[in-house]
């Protein structure tokens, strides 16, 4: 996974005034891809319909909660409050035929964490190069957006920056605990060029909506539309561990009977 040498950075420093604060927001947002390999967390997922619960505490348990285990590029397992399997990826080690890498130019795109991007001095990705760029889904769109929010800063700075050039317009950000994690907290407009992955299960709609930007990965760990009335729409995730070891097994739905070397392997040797 390509990452970004500290032995670069110039002398670290906050940034001071509003302009710097919103880039540096903008720059988490691309950086998920370049900023882990396997996440395991819980998801909810709250539709336009959901009730009027604006966060989900630790340690509770609804019956819309999913535990997820993502591995990239494309592995994912989700089993629900009660450890029944909802999905598990097939066919991650299925090769490509030679129909399929001379049928279209993306069959040759790498994925991402072997490209390397263009950082800030902070660590963070300013441009993010093309690649094969994707996330596991599940249930809308608003799950993989979640995991890498590019959609709400784009894959680069915007030119200049006039009034509604960018995707979204961001309101004061300041910094939140979130089920014990660092993150970045704003409000957030979206304006005339924000693109959502989903169409119809965006990670910000019209009006106002309350985003968390996890510190640590880049990803969308919450948001919530401030508009409607009960506040209900948008999703809560937590994150539980980061590029922890997964077996292939965990995401077959066959097992293939892998050992897990993370665990000893006692050898008994008989006596004669």
């Amino acid at each position: 996974m390509v990452a970004w040498d500290s032995r670069n950075r110039r002398e670290p420093r906050t940034p001071a005034g509003p302009a710097e604060q919103a880039a540096a927001f903008r720059n988490l947002c691309r950086s998920s891809p370049w900023k882990w390999q396997s996440l395991r967390f819980e998801y909810v997922d709250r539709p336009v319909a959901a009730s009027a619960a604006a966060a989900v505490p630790s340690g509770l348990v609804r019956a819309d909660l999913v535990r997820a285990w993502l591995r990239r590029p494309g592995a994912l397992r989700l089993e629900t409050a009660d450890g029944l399997v909802l999905h598990s990826t097939t066919g991650i080690n299925d090769s490509r035929d030679g129909f399929y890498v001379r049928s279209t130019r993306k069959s040759w795109l790498l994925p991402p964490q072997l490209v390397t991007p263009v950082y800030d001095d902070g660590g963070l990705v300013r441009r993010r190069p093309e690649a094969a760029y994707g996330e596991p889904t599940f249930g809308n769109g608003r799950f993989a957006a979640a995991l890498d929010p590019v959609e709400l800063a784009g894959n680069s700075p915007v030119p200049l920056e006039f009034p509604n050039a960018n995707a979204v317009e961001l309101g004061p950000i300041t910094e939140v605990d979130h089920e014990g994690r660092p993150a970045l907290e704003t409000t957030v407009s979206p304006n005339a060029g924000y693109r959502p992955a989903d169409p119809g299960a965006p990670l910000c709609r019209p009006g106002r909506t309350l985003l968390r930007i996890d510190a640590g990965t880049g990803v969308c760990v919450a948001s919530r539309w401030l508009e409607d009335e009960p506040a209900g729409y948008g999703h809560w995730l937590r994150i539980l561990a980061v590029d922890e070891y997964m077996l292939d097994d965990l995401f077959l739905a066959e097992s293939m009977n892998l050992t897990d070397v993370r665990r000893h392997i006692s050898w008994d040797v008989a006596a004669e």
